[in-house]
């Protein structure tokens, strides 16, 4: 697509034009698109697609687009510029400083929020999904029941109820995220809070879900876990899909970058924490679990398989 074209599409005011060509300038230095010729016979040159912005096309299946107009929404990006305020007042995070109640809060009570936030946390399902299944599917193997803790409108427990058709998956979350909801012959849906009372499986699985919250807040939420699931002798056990932060620089460096920076936004907007290893070990224990095993093929987030005392 040649610059005059593209102006024209995004109904550009035509003496602005060419803040578009230096727009796109950077955008190509930073690899979002490349600009060639249009044609070995002519000299006009087009703009094209790369990899990296064929991911933000909403019709790709692993497109990114969701993700970022949750994370770039004004919403959770001006509590960023209340940090410095926030270090100095009683509020538990930046975002609350900003708007005046937590983000959970705010999500339950505003259309747009909650829809951008379910559509991105279903989007990261379908990226993550197909990897765990893969790569991971003996974590599954031998279960009876599942439940998906906070498993939002179900993306990841349908893939697992697809994969093991005999496995019986439930996703637990609040009534407004799974109202009206249709559950299949090994999947249904149950309204309810994950600090209240979680029902009852083999197994247990909380993905990206725990680094949303503080120690204290996953203390209880695990121990209601615990509760859910029967002894390791009997099979039961927790699955955690989190990110478990490289406390070294022998890793490579964008996935440090990725983790530090996931880090910052859940101080900012929840008041989690993404975890170095030390940090799960000492959080599992409080919770009475004694034993854990890392799978590192998830990029920047790991699987760990933790199993009760």
């Amino acid at each position: 697509m040649t610059l005059p074209e593209l102006v024209d599409i995004l109904r550009i005011n035509k003496a602005k034009a060419h803040g578009v060509y230096r727009l796109m300038r950077i955008l190509i230095h930073s690899g979002f698109f490349i600009e060639e010729k249009i044609s070995q016979n002519e000299e006009k040159k087009g703009y094209w697609l790369t990899p990296a912005s064929r991911l933000l096309l909403k019709e790709e299946p692993f497109s990114l687009a969701p993700l970022l107009l949750v994370v770039l929404d004004p919403i959770l990006t001006e509590p960023w510029h209340y940090v410095a305020e926030w270090l100095k007042d009683d509020h538990p995070t930046p975002f609350s400083t900003l708007h005046g109640r937590s983000f959970w809060a705010y999500a339950g009570q505003d259309p747009k929020l909650n829809h951008l936030f379910n559509n991105a946390m279903a989007n990261d399902s379908r990226l993550i999904t197909s990897v765990v299944i893969r790569d991971c599917k003996h974590v599954f193997e031998g279960l009876n029941s599942i439940v998906d803790v906070a498993g939002g409108t179900g993306t990841m427990a349908k893939a697992i109820a697809e994969t093991f058709p005999n496995l019986k998956c439930t996703v637990l979350d609040l009534p407004h995220v799974v109202a009206g909801l249709k559950g299949t012959k090994n999947l249904c849906y149950v309204g309810g809070d994950m600090f209240e009372t979680i029902p009852n499986a083999d197994a247990i699985l909380l993905k990206w879900i725990l680094h949303d919250w503080s120690d204290e807040e996953c203390i209880k939420i695990l121990k209601k876990c615990k509760e859910a699931i029967p002894s390791k002798e009997e099979g039961g056990k927790l699955i955690i899909i989190d990110m478990v932060v490289v406390d070294n620089q022998k890793e490579e460096e964008e996935i440090i970058e990725s983790q530090l920076f996931f880090d910052m936004m859940m101080m900012v907007a929840v008041g989690g924490i993404e975890r170095e290893e030390r940090e799960w070990m000492k959080l599992l224990k409080a919770s009475g679990f004694s034993h854990y095993k890392i799978i590192n093929k998830l990029g920047s987030r790991s699987l760990i398989e933790v199993y009760p005392s």
